[in-house]
């Protein structure tokens, strides 16, 4: 039986392999963000992701066409909430996923033929989710960095709108002083307005980039301090004022869950070992003989 299945899986692999030098010889248009991307890529990111791209860009059109246009709008929506790290659009992240899920097929057949199935496991994970890896983890980061700079920057904001200038402007001047990924997404923000989107729509717009509940907050409130007339500056501080209590009371949950992992880890590793090492130490240091004890 376990002949069969490898057989079959080296016949998959074969197959693989023949349409894909047959991909690789015809002669297939790439999209425009793709090549772009590959033309620059030296600059934007790093020369083993870009040799990475090179591989994958004639198999980027086979996997969206598999993707489907649901996944492929969620796949894009994903990676705008990860702020496109490292240049990554939805044909890059294509590309990637070819590279590394025939990668990992490969070696997942390899260690699967020696026995390892523990490590072909692995192979098999690391070709599924390798691509999607650096998403998650842009997006969590990016999404800690925004909930620390909200409150203070929205203080700023604040007082600027309080000296007189117009929102547009303040937001614009408070935007040009601060780097990290908040100032992107509102220089993002500020090119659509300039663009002749409303403002409402470009709002809508960064809220939707972004999965922080803060920056829903934000622009919540700004949508109804428009709609009922209210006075932003006081808007801006009371919100600020929110999040800052949330995310006091975010850290006290955070501490909470922790002190319990701390006691487990304790327990199970600390205090045997704990344990062994004293009692090592009263036996050497008792002088007993060993020899005589196990009668040697």
């Amino acid at each position: 039986m376990l002949a069969l299945l490898l057989a079959a899986l080296m016949g998959l692999a074969v197959g693989g392999i023949l349409l894909g030098v047959r991909m690789y010889r015809a002669e297939a248009k790439l999209p425009g963000d793709l090549a772009l991307a590959l033309e620059v890529g030296g600059t934007r990111v790093s020369k083993a992701d870009s040799a990475v791209d090179r591989l994958g860009m004639r198999f980027a059109p086979l996997v969206l066409r598999l993707m489907g246009p649901r996944r492929m709008d969620a796949k894009r929506r994903r990676i705008d909430m990860a702020g496109n790290p490292g240049g990554l659009t939805l044909n890059r992240y294509a590309a990637r996923r070819a590279v590394y899920t025939v990668f990992g097929g490969l070696l997942f057949l390899i260690f699967l033929t020696n026995g390892q199935l523990l490590f072909a496991l692995m192979a098999l994970a690391f070709g599924l989710l390798a691509a999607d890896a650096l998403i998650w983890q842009a997006i969590r980061d990016r999404k800690e960095v925004i909930d620390r700079t909200l409150p203070d920057f929205l203080d700023v904001l604040a007082v600027v709108v309080s000296a007189g200038l117009g929102f547009r402007q303040s937001l614009e001047r408070v935007a040009d002083h601060y780097e990290g990924p908040w100032a992107d997404e509102l220089r993002i923000t500020l090119r659509q307005m300039d663009m002749g989107v409303s403002r409402r729509q470009a709002f809508d717009e960064l809220r939707r980039r972004n999965s922080s509940e803060q920056v829903a907050q934000f622009v919540s409130a700004l949508q109804q301090g428009e709609e009922l007339g209210s006075p932003i500056a006081d808007t801006l501080i009371q919100l600020a004022t929110d999040m800052r209590r949330t995310d006091a009371q975010n850290s006290r949950r955070r501490a909470a869950k922790t002190i319990p992992k701390a006691t487990m880890v304790t327990l199970v590793f600390m205090l045997p070992a704990t344990m062994i090492l004293i009692a090592t130490g009263m036996f050497l240091g008792s002088g007993t003989n060993f020899g005589s004890i196990l009668g040697r």
